[in-house]
Formats: structure tokens, C-alpha cells, sequence
């Protein structure tokens, strides 16, 4: 039996089309085995968000290349730089972010002759998702699942490469998105993280749904006791839709919410569709609704043009809001995009400053409101062993979890009594009778 193994940088929807991809192996008689395991097959699924993202992915490219085997490079890193990537000796395919679908045609039509064959496609030509109907995750060994409802995105941030990567806004039909929540359930998740390249312009391009109206739909699956949100638009998180969420008693109070900047002037030359006093009202408004809810964000440190106050206000902004976790990024101009070119390119010192001013802002508040977690209760779903009868896993809000246990509680929810505060996780009792 031939053997695949595969290895996935980036975010939760490069994770969900890698396993679509394993699935299509799987079909066809394959064995999945983990990426530092011999194998006949190797997929790498490439990221390009940042400058380090592509180095990253060519690191592990050639450490994929260096066992021998079938090399089949995917993603967003392949399709923008699809001529880069066949250039890395051992690469033998190419898919981009299309034809992925493709995957085990292609593999087993190969042969050494052929070199390196680049299937890359203009992105935006599309209007189909090539890669879904995922059942099982193969790569980890997760309890929750991970379900896409849309790709690409029409937004054009200023800074950002993904719209030319993945193409324009293409939503899975309702009946698509909830036949694949329901195997999911079936086959044991009781978490799904409902996610996108912008979950936010889910059924845009259908005219006869939403994010809003999907949401009710998937609440409703038995066997699904989780609904999680990855990163949403702050622009989409209105009193209409924040009434949907509060209606739905599956939804985890945990809200990504990207804020890039707290500066109205850097968020215009970002080409944001909010402003500081709008981000504000979101954030008002899902605590309003879910008291007690973990905000998390990113932001990148060092925008062309950030000035000291511009830099000043997005610090103060981001201590204000206190959220539980800050993902920091030093700009990285990506070639291609409007902000590669703007003037005033901040220099690696200053963008290294701006990150570690963030980065210590980001541990001290989520320290803080880890502490405030202290003598409440929080539901749990357990995902490991990481000790002697000591289990870890994810609260609602998203906080790691730590609680002692006899018996093996992985995959089941449990109520815990928070009792004190580690470094990055809280450390509980497990309530009796939950």
C-alpha cells in the first residue's frame, strides 16, 4: 500500500484542504502516516501570508525533498510563486490553490521524466471550491473539526496577497455545509470551527444565504455541542448579527476579531473597511451579548508610514480593549501588493521595537484575563494527555485547560472549577456530575 504523508503551514483553511486532499488519497487505497514518517508521497500545503511564511514553506519543501520521494507542493506560497517552487530541486508537482482536486490523478500519472510539473491557474478565473466534503482529519489528532464554507476573498487589504492567491468570494451551498457538519458529528466531533478566507462573505456570491442564516442551521445538528467562529470581519459584527449569535446556545464566546491597527489614518492607508470608533462598537457590543467572552486579534507592527503617535494610539487601544491574545505581525511587504510600494517603509529596528512593545502587551493582558477566570466554572473539551492523569484541552472561550482525572475524559466536555494560573493555561478541578 502506498503511503502519504502531509504538513500544513498556515491557517485553519489550509488545514481543512490538506485533509480534503488525504481524504482523496484515502478513497483510492492509500495509507495516511504522519509527516516524519517514511513515505511514497509527500504534500506540503504552503503559506505566503508573510515573508516568513514563504521561507518557512521552501524550508520544509527541501526537507521533504531530501527523502526520495514524490513531492507534491500545494497552496498559497505555490501559486503565487509557482516558477520559485519548481526551481527547489526533488519537486516534482505543483497545484497552487487549484486542481487540488486533482491531487491523486495527477500523482499517479507522474513520472520521473516529466520533471517538475507546474498545474497552476489564475485564481480568480474560478468560481467553484475545488476541495471539500472532509469527514475525518487525519493530521492530528484533534477533537474538533474544522469546516469550510467559502474561499477566497473580494477585500484587497492593502498589505495583503491572499485575494490574488485565492480568488474572488465562492460560498458552499447550505445543503453542502450541513451534510459535512452532520458526518462530522457522526463520526464523534462535538466542536466544528465554522471557517474561510473571510467566513464573513459566506453566501455573497449564492444571493439566497448567510453567515447569519447558516449559523441557526448548524446549531441544530445533534451531536455538535460546539460552534466556533474563526477570525471575522469587524465590519460584519452588527446588532443584527450579534442577535443571531446570542439566540444560538452552541456558540463559543470566543471572537476573533483582526484589528492590524488602531490608528484611523494607518487603518486607510490599510484600505480597512472600519474605523477605531466601529472596531470599538463590535467589541461593545459581542460583550454586551456574551459577558465575560475572549477577544482575540491581530495586528501588524510597523505599517508604511506608522508614525510613533500612530503607533502610540494602536498600543493604548489594544491595552484598553484587554484581549485575551494578541497575534503580532512586523509588516512584511509582499511583492505585488499597493503597500510594498507606499513610501515610508519602516526600518527592521523599529519594526522590531513596535513587535516586542506588543508581544509583552499581549502576554500581560492575557495573564490578566486568564486571573480573571479564577474561582468561576468553565466547560471543557479535553483533547489530551500531557501527564500523569493530568488532561489538557480548550474552554469555550478558548483558553487552555488543565485538570486531573482517573480516567480518560479526551473528547468528552467537562465542567471545571478554575483554581489558579499557569503561563499559558488555567489549571482547574473537575466539577462532579458534569
Amino acid at each position: 500500500m502506498n503511503r502519504v504523508a502531509a504538513l500544513t503551514l498556515g491557517c485553519k483553511v489550509n488545514f481543512y484542504d490538506t485533509e480534503a486532499m488525504l481524504e482523496l488519497f484515502l478513497n483510492k487505497g492509500y495509507e495516511i502516516v504522519p509527516f516524519e514518517s517514511e513515505a511514497d508521497i509527500y504534500i506540503i500545503n504552503t503559506c505566503t501570508v508573510t515573508n516568513m511564511g514563504d521561507k518557512k514553506s521552501r524550508r520544509m519543501i527541501r526537507r521533504a525533498a531530501r527523502r526520495g520521494a514524490l513531492v507534491i507542493v500545494a497552496g498559497c506560497y505555490a501559486q503565487i510563486n509557482p516558477e520559485a517552487v519548481r526551481e527547489i530541486s526533488g519537486v516534482n508537482l505543483v497545484l497552487g490553490t487549484k486542481d487540488r482536486d486533482r491531487v491523486v490523478e495527477l500523482a499517479e500519472a507522474y513520472t520521473e521524466d516529466m520533471g517538475a510539473r507546474a498545474y497552476v491557474r489564475d485564481a480568480r478565473l474560478d468560481y467553484e471550491i475545488e476541495l471539500r466534503d472532509v469527514s475525518r482529519f487525519y493530521t492530528d489528532s484533534r477533537t474538533r473539526a474544522f469546516l469550510k464554507i467559502q474561499d477566497g476573498c473580494d477585500r484587497f487589504c492593502s498589505y495583503c496577497v491572499i485575494p490574488y492567491a485565492r480568488g474572488s468570494v465562492r460560498s458552499r451551498r447550505p445543503a453542502d455545509v450541513l451534510n459535512e457538519a452532520e458526518r462530522m458529528a457522526a463520526n464523534g466531533y462535538k466542536e466544528i470551527v465554522v471557517t474561510g478566507i473571510h467566513v464573513a462573505s459566506y453566501g455573497k456570491d449564492l444571493k439566497n444565504t448567510s453567515l447569519a442564516e447558516i449559523l441557526p442551521s448548524l446549531n441544530d445538528i445533534r451531536g455538535i455541542e460546539r460552534i466556533r467562529l474563526s477570525s471575522i470581519d469587524p465590519a460584519a459584527v452588527t446588532a443584527d448579527f450579534v442577535n443571531v449569535l446570542r439566540a444560538l446556545p452552541k456558540i463559543c464566546d470566543h471572537f476573533h476579531l483582526s484589528l492590524q491597527s488602531g490608528s484611523d489614518s494607518v487603518l486607510r492607508r490599510m484600505n480597512r473597511r472600519y474605523t477605531t470608533e466601529s472596531y470599538m462598537e463590535s467589541v461593545r457590543l459581542l460583550r454586551s451579548a456574551f459577558p465575560g467572552a475572549s477577544l482575540t486579534t491581530d495586528i501588524i507592527a510597523g505599517f508604511p508610514g506608522e508614525t510613533d503617535a500612530e503607533f502610540e494610539q494602536t498600543r493604548i487601544l489594544a491595552e484598553h480593549i484587554g484581549f485575551a491574545k494578541i497575534h503580532v505581525f512586523p509588516f512584511s511587504p509582499k511583492k505585488g501588493t499597493i503597500a510594498a510600494d507606499m513610501p515610508g517603509q519602516v526600518n527592521a529596528a523599529v519594526k522590531s521595537e513596535r513587535s516586542r512593545v506588543l508581544q509583552s502587551l499581549s502576554e500581560h493582558s492575557s495573564q490578566a484575563f486568564m486571573r480573571s477566570l479564577i474561582g468561576g466554572d468553565l466547560f471543557v473539551l479535553f483533547e489530551r494527555l500531557c501527564g500523569s492523569e493530568i488532561y489538557e484541552g480548550h474552554a469555550a472561550n478558548y483558553i487552555k485547560t488543565r485538570a486531573g482525572s482517573a480516567s480518560c475524559i479526551i473528547n468528552q466536555i467537562r465542567a471545571i472549577h478554575v483554581e489558579c494560573v499557569q503561563t499559558d493555561y488555567v489549571f482547574g478541578t473537575i466539577l462532579p456530575n458534569s
